[in-house]
């Protein structure tokens, strides 16, 4: 049954609320204002805590956006005496002094910004310009910089960047053969059967190896320390699986995850959203021997077994500090035709391997590359592209 909405300045402060949230990019839509309205008036605002899980409720969809929310409810509610004034609906709209804009994360920091400030930033408006090369205007800096630095507005540019990504992955033979025009090796079947149209002559028909380009496997770390380069990894990872076949996602925190189904969807908001429900340790500890044990276990042959190209996303700390890593990651290099390790603490200048993970994995690895910003993801594709030395492996098909 329908029912008229709260009245004062309570229902206006949520929807001030929502307004921020979607500035930082949280999707939330006028229905969504509607519906927290509703549930504060049904729930009642005998606390804090219960506005807090009401607008909770229905304002997050994803692990990922958690932080964000109690950044931005703990800094727009952050009125001590909230409440009373919220019984008496004549609470004010919140605003945000200088001191707390310095601690919060940068998109909540923008979009909490006063508005003079925005409309002098949108009087020169900056585009982002695409080639064929993914590459970007000489005017923008966008390329070269952190994932964990950038704006809302510069999160969607860099999706839309990664979404036109392709990886150039470079062809290896397989076991199989077809019609050649050049004259390298006879294929005596199809001589043959041509010699029995024709019986005076034999016509010599030639094949070569197929080449196909090799699997690729990718596994992202998603762990706490990940949490600020993971989503932007996802967003990578689904428009590798759907720019080629034959591509397999997962992602481990303190276990193993298969999200290649869920990566296969077109719509990248979809995809994601469904890859974040099928996580449970999403932003949760790390263990990486135990999550590559479960791999080499019961998906290496099932998905390496062509001689795949194998991408690691970690930054390498690991809460077991090492434990079984070595003979893990021994096996998964001899099953990779090449291993590549992305590690985002490599965008630091001073960086060296001390953690007791990292100087375990590293022997094993082919590249061992930063990936903190769209340059990195660029030379990935260049390092892809080069012929390497492959391994005796034949694909079968």
């Amino acid at each position: 049954m329908y029912q008229e909405p709260i009245e004062g300045r309570i229902a206006e402060n949520i929807m001030y609320f929502a307004r921020l949230l979607r500035s930082a990019g949280l999707p939330v839509g006028p229905g969504k204002v509607l519906d927290a309205i509703t549930a504060v008036e049904l729930v009642g605002i005998g606390s804090q805590q219960d506005l807090y899980w009401s607008l909770f409720a229905l304002f997050v969809n994803r692990n990922d956006q958690r932080e964000l929310f109690d950044q931005a409810f703990h800094i727009f509610w952050r009125n001590p005496h909230m409440m009373e004034r919220m019984m008496g609906a004549m609470l004010p709209t919140v605003r945000v002094e200088q001191e707390d804009l310095q601690e919060m994360s940068r998109r909540l920091s923008e979009a909490m910004s006063p508005a003079d400030k925005k409309a002098e930033a949108n009087d020169e408006p900056k585009e982002i310009e695409f080639d064929a090369t993914f590459t970007f205007s000489d005017k923008e800096v966008l390329q070269k910089k952190d994932f964990e630095e950038m704006s809302a507005q510069e999160i969607a540019a860099a999706k839309l960047a990664i979404k036109n990504l392709r990886l150039p992955i470079m062809e290896v033979n397989t076991r199989r053969f077809q019609h050649s025009e050049t004259k390298k090796k006879v294929d005596m079947r199809s001589s043959l059967r041509a010699a029995l149209r024709a019986p005076d002559t034999i016509p010599l028909k030639f094949k070569k190896q197929k080449r196909r380009h090799p699997p690729l496997v990718m596994l992202c770390d998603v762990s706490g320390s990940m949490s600020q380069y993971s989503r932007m990894f996802l967003h990578f990872m689904h428009a590798i699986t759907n720019d080629r076949d034959r591509v397999h996602s997962f992602v481990f925190g303190t276990r193993l995850t298969n999200v290649s189904r869920h990566l296969k969807h077109r719509d990248a908001d979809v995809a994601l959203d469904r890859s974040s429900d099928a996580v449970q340790d999403w932003s949760g500890g790390t263990r990486i021997g135990s999550c590559l044990k479960q791999f080499n276990t019961f998906w290496s042959r099932r998905v390496m077994s062509q001689g795949a190209v194998c991408i690691l996303i970690t930054d390498g700390l690991d809460r077991e500090e090492g434990d079984g890593l070595q003979k893990e990651m021994d096996r998964l290099s001899k099953s990779s035709q090449q291993l590549i390790w992305l590690n985002p603490l490599l965008r630091y200048e001073g960086f060296e391997p001390k953690a007791k993970g990292i100087k375990t994995m590293l022997p094993y690895v082919d590249e061992f590359r930063s990936s903190h910003n769209l340059s990195s993801l660029i030379d990935l594709a260049e390092v892809l592209s080069k012929p390497v030395i492959e391994r005796n492996f034949l694909l079968s098909a």
